[in-house]
């Protein structure tokens, strides 16, 4: 019985290799780092971010001014302030670095949560402009990384990019 299997096994292999190599494949291969490097959107994406998130940015750095210049304060008069005065700024100033660290930690957890959101959706762009360039092409593969090589005659990361609007 098993051996049956085996020779049935054999058989359907033998049949689908002929059928393959009687039909032509055309595959193609896409560079997807590439394509996260030069779309437009990759670039459109940063300058979003970047202007939603200047507001926070510019809080603290005035707050990392503020911590320095306490400091200076305390360089600068320690001698000449009176023990509780000294123990008050010093005080203020490790009240203020708790707080500079702990917005700054919640804007880097906001930044990637969003740049994390923006990668999803350039993601999403990139697989539509690869699946339209495909179809539009007649490839019956097209392949992302993890390929040991690709020539140049199955590499359609530019048709994609041009799509996606960059060339």
């Amino acid at each position: 019985m098993i051996s049956k299997l085996k020779s049935i096994f054999v058989l359907a292999s033998l049949v689908a290799a002929t059928s393959l190599s009687a039909a032509e494949l055309k595959i193609g291969y896409v560079q997807v780092d590439k394509i996260l490097q030069e779309a437009p959107q990759t670039a459109e994406s940063g300058k979003k971010l970047e202007r939603e998130f200047s507001p926070k940015s510019q809080e603290l750095d005035k707050m990392q001014k503020q911590i320095r210049d306490i400091e200076a304060a305390l360089d600068k008069e320690g001698v000449t302030l009176s023990e509780t005065d000294r123990r008050n700024k010093e005080r203020d100033a490790s009240n203020l670095k708790i707080e500079f660290q702990r917005k700054q930690r919640e804007l880097r957890e906001d930044i990637n949560l969003r740049k994390n959101e923006e990668l999803a959706s350039l993601q999403d762009r990139i697989n539509k402009a690869v699946q339209t360039v495909s179809e539009t092409e007649g490839y019956d593969l097209v392949v992302y990384g993890g390929v040991a090589y690709a020539s140049k005659k199955v590499d359609i990361t530019d048709k994609v990019l041009k799509l996606l609007g960059k060339k």
